[in-house]
């Protein structure tokens, strides 16, 4: 008797244990999205929830951790305040791992940015600007921005080339 107790202890405890993992797998795999889908990530990455690619509507944007900062920029006469979660968060949610992303905006104006500029820097996939949601016709509904008067090394045309506005996928390579 006591041996079976102790065997029916570890089967109910190997049983918690092991449907614990596969509720924490599944709470930790993308959402499918249940509004419009404003970026596509393609390419390497680990975790889809529409066939191939990892696609994001405005909330689960909104859900992942946002960032803001205020910055000058060559397309705004004044410092504009961004916000939105870090493009690097956007790419763990999809579990991205490249040396690359092709960034494509909706009038097809494309970029390749680093992948370790997401890393190194804190890279807004910005969903407002001076706290509205961007509408297409002023660069949204998603807009790549540096922070660019964080360092003087930002302050440059590469990273200004990298910034792409009204984005609506990108391709890890």
């Amino acid at each position: 008797m006591p041996g079976q107790t102790l065997s029916r202890l570890l089967a109910t405890v190997s049983f918690v244990l092991f449907g614990g993992l596969i509720l924490a797998g599944s709470a930790a795999a993308l959402e499918p999205p249940t509004g419009k889908v404003i970026l596509t990530i393609s390419g390497k990455i680990a975790d889809p929830n529409r066939g191939n690619a990892a696609v994001f509507d405005l909330a689960m944007l909104q859900k992942l951790p946002q960032q803001s900062f205020t910055t000058s920029t060559p397309w705004y006469p004044k410092p504009i305040k961004f916000q939105g979660p870090l493009l690097r968060d956007v790419l763990a949610a999809a579990k991205a791992k490249g040396l690359t992303l092709k960034a494509m905006a909706l009038n097809d104006y494309q970029t390749t940015i680093p992948f370790e500029d997401a890393a190194q820097f804190d890279v807004i996939l910005a969903t407002h600007m001076d706290d509205e949601v961007i509408p297409v016709r002023t660069k949204g509904p998603l807009f790549i921005v540096y922070p660019y008067d964080s360092k003087d090394v930002l302050r440059a045309t590469v990273y200004y080339e990298r910034s792409a506005w009204q984005l609506k996928s990108l391709v890890v390579e």
